[in-house]
């Protein structure tokens, strides 16, 4: 009785092996993919509970689901030479689970490579300004490129975006002075354009003024209520140009001479030329020094009129 208990418990035992063993759970997300003796099923497992064989078959659960994929930052240098640094990432589902598990030993390490090697063929075939303002249209090359290996695996590019795009120092800093002076351009050209809209606006006034002398009248005051308002302290006196320029036509030009002072002509011989006058000489004569009588009863080493 006890060994019929003991075999009983091993053989159930051994049935919970089994169908723990035989018996495999699918995500709604997942598909499985059977190999039965190594040789892979046709069709895939759905969500549910999978039976399968022990010992006999081998189940591999593949991803349905979109994966994101961040592509390292790549060094590279634009068709107009500058040095950039560009990341990226991608946006991928399988959809062939069969040949994703079959075709490819890691389609996720086959798609990164392949992410990178397109995205520095991006950079090198690319100027600049496409970099920095013509994504869209980098993304979709990018995308195709990529997905033209990955068709082949089962896998689908969803969508392929560039991040960011470092610049260096250098570059940095000429661009802000472009960007300044491009600034500095249009602001002269409205000042311009402001300009010649109020010159326009000036002269039809003064067609206006010329044909209505009342107005160029009625402008003065208003011109000095504006002045009377702003400085209470201040006089203004309105003078008629008409005066001033009656005044300039009345006045008689008078040119001034300067005199200059009468140039004295020097005598001139006709054989030496001009006679010049003998400058005064000045010569030193040297008188003969005279000795004085010594004083007889004078102390010698004295002379009159020197003091001891």
């Amino acid at each position: 009785m006890t060994f019929l208990l003991g075999l009983l418990a091993v053989l159930g035992a051994l049935g919970i092996a089994t169908a723990g063993a035989s018996l495999r759970v699918v995500k709604e997300y997942e598909r499985g993919v059977v190999y039965r003796f190594g040789r892979v099923r046709p069709r895939p497992l759905h969500a549910g509970l999978a039976v399968l064989i022990p010992i006999v078959d081998r189940l591999q659960k593949v991803n349905m689901q979109i994966i994101t994929m961040p592509v390292p930052a790549q060094d590279g240098i634009t068709r107009d030479n500058i040095t950039v640094r560009v990341d990226a990432v991608v946006y991928f589902k399988v959809m062939d689970p069969l040949r994703a598990a079959v075709d490819v030993q890691d389609y996720f390490a086959a798609i990164g490579q392949v992410a990178q090697t397109s995205l520095r063929s991006i950079i090198g075939k690319s100027d600049l300004d496409d970099l920095l303002g013509d994504r869209e249209k980098l993304n979709q090359g990018m995308e195709l490129m990529i997905d033209s290996p990955a068709a082949g695996w089962g896998v689908h590019i969803d969508r392929v975006e560039i991040k960011d795009v470092s610049l260096p120092d250098t570059m940095k800093r000429s661009m802000s002075r472009q960007a300044e002076a491009e600034r500095e351009r249009r602001a002269r050209i409205i000042t311009a354009d402001g300009e010649f809209q109020a010159s326009e606006k000036l002269a039809r006034a003064a067609e206006v003024m010329a044909e209505h002398p009342a107005a160029l009248q009625l402008r003065l005051l208003q011109t000095v209520v504006e002045v009377a308002a702003e400085r209470n302290s201040t006089l203004v006196l309105p003078f008629p140009v008409e005066l001033l320029r009656f005044l300039e036509r009345a006045t008689p030009s008078q040119p001034t001479q300067t005199e200059t002072p009468p140039r004295l002509d020097r005598p001139t011989d006709p054989v030496d030329g001009p006679i010049v006058a003998p400058k005064p000489m000045v010569s030193a004569v040297r008188l003969p020094q005279q000795t004085l009588p010594r004083p007889e009863h004078a102390p010698l080493g004295f002379m009159p009129g020197q003091c001891g």
